[in-house]
């Protein structure tokens, strides 16, 4: 099963820029969709984006268009989620996750990491 890692959270203020990385560990990547999610405090988890494994399709929570963008590099085994102009209300933590079809319901997904936290500051 692949097991899937992510980086690049911090805290960044709004109107600033991050870039997450999901890292996958070998295994059958290039087959998955990959995705990210959100949760803030005290919330359900969100779908935020996904990419299918040729990279030619990409699903985005509609409120997000245009500020978010996902990308995938299959020889490196990695999925980015670049944010742009970042608001106090994407606080949270972001997780990427693996599953067998695009889909914006979380329990699709059948691989998830850890979580990496975003703080955007006012």
């Amino acid at each position: 099963q692949v097991r899937l890692v992510e980086s690049g959270g911090g805290l960044v203020q709004a109107g600033g820029s991050l870039r997450l990385s999901c890292a996958a560990s070998a295994g059958a990547f290039n087959r998955y969709i990959i995705a990210w999610f959100r949760q803030a405090a005290g919330r359900e988890r969100e779908f935020v984006a996904a990419i299918i494994w040729s990279g030619n399709a990409k699903y985005y929570e509609d409120s997000l268009k245009g500020r978010f963008t996902i990308s995938r590099a299959n020889a490196k085994n990695t999925v980015d989620l670049q944010m742009n102009g970042l608001k106090p209300e994407d606080t949270a933590v972001y997780y990427c996750a693996g599953g067998p079809r695009p889909s914006t319901a979380r329990q699709d997904y059948d691989t998830w990491g850890q979580g990496t936290q975003v703080t955007v500051s006012s």
